[in-house]
């Protein structure tokens, strides 16, 4: 290969991964809270507001669904400046309410809508800093995607997230060629590569039997 190649793919290597080091430190960083089940500072119980405001509700919002009964409670929530990704809205029939979870990393609110009543009672607590974390671990996942990413900035992270795993392919393809190339490095190199694929290996192996 031409030393052209080497030096853009050298640059593009360096540079792209200090680019998002962020992202991968933030989904490294909290990957440890989603496997060990532990946040600091979660037994502590966090401050809660809550408030009441008159509404006015879409008059056919318990025939929509999806997409569109998200729209429709959007419609609810400007009204009393509350913006977040929707995680679900739970409808209760017999008491004409729709129950709605909105987060923002670090802030959970939940919206109480009284259909009959054109009244929503607001529940605000902070979870912190490092839950914020796990949520922007879990956020692009691909739970109720006929709901989720309904909120700009949530989108906005996604695309950071896909981004941040084509970079981490890309640098893995590129570090092994970049590798190659060094001649002098060649067997430490393939000694690190054969322990790592023989770790790997050995823990699939472990949790299938």
């Amino acid at each position: 290969m031409s030393r052209r190649f080497y030096i853009i793919t050298r640059d593009l290597h360096l540079y792209l991964g200090l680019f998002f080091a962020p992202f991968v430190l933030v989904f490294s960083f909290s990957v440890f809270f989603l496997v060990h089940s532990w946040i600091p500072g979660v037994g502590t119980q966090p401050g809660v507001s809550s408030f009441m405001r008159k509404v006015v509700v879409p008059s056919n919002i318990e025939a929509l669904d999806g997409r569109e009964r998200v729209d429709a409670v959007r419609s609810v929530l400007e009204q009393i400046d509350i913006s977040g990704e929707v995680g679900f809205i739970r409808h209760i029939p017999e008491k004409h309410r729709l129950v709605v979870p909105v987060s923002v990393p670090g802030r959970e609110t939940t919206v109480a809508i009284d259909l009959e009543a054109q009244s929503a009672s607001i529940a605000q607590r902070t979870t912190g800093t490092w839950d914020a974390l796990v949520t922007l671990h879990k956020a692009p996942g691909p739970h109720l995607e006929a709901i989720r990413m309904n909120w700009f900035p949530m989108r906005l992270w996604r695309g950071f997230a896909d981004a941040t795993a084509y970079l981490l392919f890309f640098i893995s393809i590129s570090g092994i060629y970049l590798w190659t190339v060094l001649r002098s490095e060649r067997r430490v190199g393939l000694s690190l590569i054969a322990a790592g694929a023989f770790s790997f290996l050995g823990i699939v192996f472990a949790l299938a039997h």
